[in-house]
């Protein structure tokens, strides 16, 4: 399906919504604070009254999300300009010669897909294996090197921008179990120019392993927009509903002006001369909990929305009843069912990954009786366990060795769980049962439970997309798939290669870890900037801007 056709929009309790940056009249969106001074979105429709001269200044970049991703864009937006620090030497020596040619010249502004040549790394995104290359060099060895890059805010170079999200800032890192660890060392969970290590002493935090807790990763993220001065581009509590390119020449949409004021030093954009605009249409939270329907036009849209917002459904019979679960959220309530003995049958808990496990480890500290149902076998190198280091993770160890020894073919010493690897779920029925099949026999076997956890993953939710995207997939007769089937990107822009203006970043991608996504960030940034400034970039290396 195109993207610009086809698509159904509801226009009921839609309105048009004046832009503005005013943070003494600016609502309190999202709580924490991590929002102090969010563009207010409740203002009224203004005309031009002329349709044949439209004047339309529209927001110049509208960014759907609020996680890492968003943050590390929105401070490169805001002006911040990586440098290569002088008298820095990178341990790889075809990149130092590369950085020794422009030396003085930011990083933004140089030929990306020049210095990404060649490197190697755990993403597919050559920007992405390059900027943390800059970032964090020789990572991958075990080694802890300095950044060989310094930061500068140059206002003149900031692009105004807003950033949309549901949740506080942060993303989806305040929906995850706070007191669970991150799989990623502690470091490569920062952000550029903030070291996560000298925020965990300001707080007197420790590390476990040199991997931090999800809820100091949330309340990190919160604190970099504050001290990098991002919280006014950022409006949590609005969820947005439908994302559609419109013509600027042939309806009402013509009639609506759109501006975005600027801090000081921030140049002044002129008028769209665009065709067409980005309609983004959706509703906020205003500070009485009331909901606003707002609609706002943009001249570019990045995709930041992430992974977690519409978790995997097996498919099978009886998974829409009351007991089944698809996510973590219910598994606090049910330990405590545990304990005042509301509950005696174990709970199902289904999946082969870290979520699974992390199940497991809390329901086992619960005295909770656990059946696990995956699909691999225990000792199939595509089991995640099978790819962690002991020593770093020895929680995900210690429920690999469940795995392996309580199974139902052995006896082992962990009372209250049974592992059943190269099983499938079957259905669920009314009375609480479960049918399971063992894949090698294919025996069928039933088991009474009190609650099922199905924790097999998740799909990105772009229902505000015209047939939620599947058109700019890789594969567009496939659903949109962050492993299997990603937005299909320039790989040194991140813009999509179906939709001119419209950009993605991080998991939509197959940038699954925050080291890897923010040199998503830092593509998407050169690629506005480079059309703001109507630069020639050369293309081998040197580089010309005017």
């Amino acid at each position: 399906m195109s993207f610009r056709k086809n698509h159904v929009l509801s226009e009921a309790g839609s309105e048009h919504f004046l832009f503005k940056q005013d943070c003494e009249t600016a609502s309190f969106i999202g709580k924490n604070g991590d929002c102090a001074c969010a563009p207010e979105l409740g203002k009224t429709m203004e005309e031009t009254g002329s349709s044949s001269s439209p004047g339309i200044s529209p927001i110049p970049v509208v960014v759907i999300g609020n996680g890492p991703s968003a943050i590390c864009l929105s401070y490169l937006l805001s002006g911040y300009r990586p440098y290569f620090k002088e008298s820095s030497i990178h341990p790889n020596p075809i990149l130092q010669r590369k950085l020794e040619q422009n030396r003085g010249i930011s990083i933004i502004e140089q030929d990306l897909e020049y210095l990404s040549e060649g490197l190697e790394g755990r993403s597919h995104n050559p920007v992405a294996v390059l900027f943390d290359s800059l970032l964090r060099p020789d990572a991958d060895f075990g080694v802890s090197l300095e950044s060989v890059l310094t930061w500068r805010r140059e206002p003149d170079h900031y692009i105004p921008h807003l950033v949309l999200g549901k949740g506080p800032l942060g993303g989806a890192w305040h929906s995850i179990e706070g007191s669970m660890f991150t799989l990623s060392l502690g470091d490569w969970m920062e952000l550029p120019d903030l070291p996560f290590r000298d925020w965990m002493r300001l707080k007197r935090r420790c590390l476990r392993n040199d991997r931090a807790m999800t809820s100091d990763i949330a309340s990190y993220y919160q604190h970099y927009a504050r001290v990098k001065g991002l919280q006014g581009r950022f409006a949590c509590g609005t969820v947005v509903t439908s994302v559609r390119r419109v013509s600027l020449d042939s309806s009402a949409e013509s009639q609506v002006n759109v501006s975005a004021d600027r801090p000081a030093g921030a140049r002044v954009f002129r008028h769209s001369t665009s065709t067409s605009l980005f309609e983004v249409i959706g509703s906020s939270k205003s500070k009485d909990g009331s909901e606003k329907a707002f609609r706002i036009f943009a001249e570019k849209v990045v995709l930041a929305t992430g992974m977690y917002d519409s978790p995997a459904w097996l498919g099978v019979d009886g998974e829409e009843l009351p007991f089944v679960h698809h996510t973590t959220s219910e598994l606090d309530r049910t330990l405590k069912e545990w304990e005042t003995g509301l509950n005696s049958d174990p709970i199902l808990i289904i999946g082969g990954g870290l979520t699974a496990a992390d199940a497991i480890i809390a329901a086992h500290h619960g005295n909770v009786s656990v059946i696990h149902v995956f699909r691999r076998g225990v000792n199939d190198p595509g089991l995640i366990f099978n790819q962690l280091p002991k020593v770093m993770y020895p929680e995900y160890h210690k429920v690999h060795q469940m795995m392996i020894q309580q199974s139902c073919t052995t006896t082992g010493p962990y009372e209250g769980y049974l592992s059943l690897p190269k099983h499938r779920m079957l259905a669920f029925t009314p009375d609480r049962k479960c049918i399971i099949e063992d894949l090698m026999s294919a025996e069928k076997k039933v088991f009474n439970v009190s609650k099922a956890f199905i924790l097999i993953g998740s799909n990105p939710n772009l229902t505000l997309l015209p047939d939620c995207g599947r058109s700019l997939a890789i594969n567009p007769e496939l659903a949109v798939n962050s492993k299997r089937n990603p937005l299909d990107v320039d790989c040194y822009t991140y813009e999509c290669v179906q939709e001119r203006g419209l950009y993605a970043l991080g998991p939509l991608v197959g940038d699954h870890f925050v080291r890897f996504l923010q040199g998503g960030a830092l593509a998407v940034a050169r690629s506005l900037l480079k059309e703001r400034q109507g630069a020639q970039f050369q293309t081998d290396g040197q580089l010309l801007i005017s």
